[in-house]
Formats: C-alpha cells, structure tokens, sequence
C-alpha cells in the first residue's frame, strides 16, 4: 500500500512484519522510550488497550506487531498528529484492528465509557514548569511539557477507564518517581512492576517503566536495569536483540 507524504513527512521502517511509520521531524518523532514502553507493557487475546497520547501511533502499531491480539485505540490531543497516526494505520492495513481518536484525555468520558480498557499504555510529557520552553502550543513542546494535560490527569483518568484488575503501563523520568507511586496509590492502581533504564552500567538511570494494577495487591516486582550503551555509540546486546537487528542493521540512528 502506497501513500502519499506531506510536506517535511518521511517514512521510517519499524523491523516489524514490515510495517512503516509516517514521521515530521519538525513536529515529534519517536524516541527510544516508546520502543521501551511498547516492549515492557503486556497483552492478552481479546484485550482491548488504549494508549494515551498516541503521537504517530508508534505504541499501538508496535504492539499489534508483537502481539497480534486485541483492539488498540490511540488517544491524541493534537489533530494533525492524530491524522498522521491515521495515515500511519492505513498504511500498514491495520484500520481493523488500530483506532486513532483525536481528543483531550481531560474529557475521556466524552469518547469511553468507564471500565472499557484491559490496559493502557502511556508515554506522557516528563517536564512541568516552563523549563525549556519557547512557544508553549509547538507540538514538540506539548509532546514534551505538561502543557495540555498533567501526571494527575493521565492516572486519575486511567484509573476510570481501566477494568478492575486492568493493567496500567508508562515510561517516565525517575526524578518524579515519587510523584507517580503517590498518584497511582491515590486513584487506587496499585505498582506492581518497575524496571529502571539506565545510559551506562555506571550513570544515573534516566527512564523507569511501570505497571500497576487496578486494585491490585500491595506487592511491587524491581526488574534488573536495563542497559542502554555498552560504550559510546555502541548499544548493548539487550537492545539490539529488542529492536530484533544487529548492530550493523539497527534502526537506532533513525528516529530521534
């Protein structure tokens, strides 16, 4: 299936049963985080899974690829990237099985009814604040900032929309690791799972995965780190066998 690129657009190869991606570097590209997040997150046949600010849709797409099973819906705020998704979608033929919604998740109840959801999957803005901000309505810094919806926002709505026992995925910063246990313990999805992503074997990890469980019992699993670089500009082995390539094939040094 052909499509047709817009200005600025270019198609990146997922290594994934051959489906592409339609990206605009001058809006928001997909990063390592979300390959990570799509990887971590689980699912079952008959799962219906709602990733909150879907972006290109790269969540949803990658997980039909690893778990061909259920029906995705992607929740987007900024219409023009909700129709790049929808772009994305058709391309891939996945119009069966992937939904594309361009809408708020602060008025989730306007497009869900509550308890509709086996899981959800979030890769939400990590910066609050006005740090590094320069045009607050650009789409890489809604992407990035806590512009259009907040932390609170995505659990407490989560919460809602997840079934009892459903489980909650999201990649964050560890700096706001604090924050997230507390939100998630007050709208009662309980940790359950975290695994922390570190640069190098001897830095600071820079992101934390976490599942929780909605209602759950109080009981959390601390995977073992994850390590991204073995030394600069050559990833470790996990990684290369994540994104399914060898060093020489990887797709790394594609999307940002």
């Amino acid at each position: 299936m052909t499509t047709n690129l817009k200005e600025n657009e270019r198609l990146d190869c997922l290594q994934r049963k051959g489906y592409r991606i339609i990206q605009d570097p001058g809006r928001f590209c997909f990063g390592m985080d979300a390959v990570l997040l799509a990887e971590f997150a689980k699912a079952k046949p008959g799962n219906r899974i709602l990733d909150i600010g879907t972006g290109t849709g790269i969540i949803p797409i990658l997980m039909e690829a690893r778990y061909d099973c259920g029906s995705y819906v992607g929740l987007e705020i900024q219409e023009e990237s909700a129709e790049m998704a929808c772009r994305s979608v058709e391309l891939n033929g996945l119009q069966d099985r992937i939904s594309i919604v361009n809408g708020d998740i602060k008025e989730a109840e306007a497009y869900f009814e509550a308890a509709s959801f086996d899981v959800i999957t979030c890769n939400p803005p990590y910066m609050i604040g006005q740090h590094g901000l320069t045009n607050p309505e650009e789409p890489k810094a809604i992407a990035r900032h806590e512009i259009k919806c907040t932390l609170e926002d995505i659990i407490s709505k989560g919460a809602r929309l997840l079934v009892p026992g459903g489980k909650f995925y999201m990649v964050h910063r560890p700096f706001r690791l604090a924050e997230i246990m507390t939100l998630m313990s007050r709208y009662k999805i309980e940790p359950k799972r975290m695994r922390l992503v570190y640069p190098y074997v001897d830095k600071e990890p820079n992101m934390v995965l976490i599942e929780g469980a909605r209602g759950g019992k109080s009981r959390m699993t601390v995977e073992k780190p994850l390590i991204v670089y073995e030394k600069p500009g050559v990833y470790t082995h996990e990684i290369y066998e994540l994104y399914g390539e060898t060093a020489e094939q990887s797709m790394l040094n594609g999307p940002e």
